[in-house]
């Protein structure tokens, strides 16, 4: 079986694009990403990450895999493991058939990850596609070339606890059941994640950016400049350190609204959401810088205004959802 190392965009989609090329099924990244509804945003200040509230951009860690299966009609065959010792014997079994698999694991623990970059993130995705001694040979999307990692280091990193813990999680492709109605398909992709980021449900979608934006303009009342720091600097983390950061999920979708055109969907239409996406990608990068300048300085967080930023990318996405819900 051929194999390229592909660097990507972000963990999941990139390995499976990785992945589904390998196995004869090529695909793009961007439209796995698209095809899968997986652009989304969420404020859920019951549900705590480091004791802060959860903020994510995309959907859940495995979503994408499960939403690619019905989307092309591939079936995936999928582990999970209760020993490490049993998951480790199995991917060394699989590599051994000439197999290549992805793998859910913990970025701590992968000793390849530079110190300053690795963190309790359970959900990190990459590929193996072969094994020598006591290292694997590692594809994983967010490096350049590929890698390797001892034996033991990647059974720890596969059996990392806390949230989104992997318990072993490996998948890969078999076959394809029946071809794809791609047009049929993307026009159902589009409308689905226009429903999800125009949800009346205020802590998610559109209405979530902007209650976060609410958020951020109470801290100005904040006595505790310390509390007003981590706040800000977690949502930084959560939008650009895990996976590939708010602007670029959002420049993703746009390289998917510019592939899908090419399925006999509204061009007009898509182009006009598709530069949305784009205004709002480098809004929110914006939006970054102006977190990471209050953090600094929290008695400039009225000036620099982070919250009027954000208002500012959900109205660029309000539009562009708004499109996309009638597409055609």
């Amino acid at each position: 079986m051929t194999f390229t190392h592909t660097q990507s965009a972000h963990c999941e989609s990139g390995a499976l694009s990785t992945l589904l090329s390998a196995y004869g099924y090529p695909i793009s990244e961007p439209m796995i990403f698209g095809l899968t509804s997986s652009l989304s945003f969420a404020f859920l200040p019951i549900v705590k990450v480091n004791g802060l509230p959860l903020v994510a951009y995309r959907s859940l860690p495995k979503t994408i895999i499960k939403r690619t299966q019905n989307a092309l009609h591939v079936k995936m065959q999928k582990h999970h493991y209760t020993s490490p010792v049993q998951a480790d014997a199995h991917l060394r079994k699989l590599l051994e058939e000439g197999k290549i698999v992805g793998l859910q694991t913990g970025v701590y623990y992968l000793p390849y990850f530079p110190k300053e970059m690795r963190f309790h993130f359970n959900a990190h995705n990459l590929v193996v596609y072969g094994v020598e001694g006591d290292e694997y040979l590692i594809s994983d999307p967010v490096f350049e070339k590929p890698v390797r990692c001892k034996k033991e280091d990647l059974m720890r990193a596969r059996f990392a606890k806390g949230a989104f813990a992997p318990k072993g999680f490996l998948y890969y492709p078999q076959t394809q059941t029946k071809e794809p109605n791609l047009p049929l398909t993307l026009q159902h992709a589009l409308r689905q994640n226009a429903k999800t980021m125009l949800t009346p449900f205020p802590y998610a979608g559109v209405k979530g950016m902007q209650k976060l934006a609410q958020k951020i303009t109470a801290l100005r009342h904040e006595p505790n400049p310390r509390h007003i720091k981590n706040f800000l600097t977690h949502i930084i983390r959560m939008q650009e350190e895990i996976g590939t950061g708010g602007g670029g999920f959002r420049f993703m979708y746009a390289a998917f609204l510019q592939e899908a055109k090419a399925y006999g969907l509204n061009g007009d239409m898509l182009d006009e959401a598709q530069q949305c996406l784009i205004h709002s990608g480098n809004t929110l990068r914006r939006f970054a810088l102006a977190c990471a300048q209050a953090s600094k300085e929290p008695r400039l967080l009225s000036s620099l205004d982070p919250s009027a930023l954000l208002q500012e990318a959900a109205a660029h996405e309000k539009r562009g959802f708004s499109l996309l819900r009638k597409i055609h």
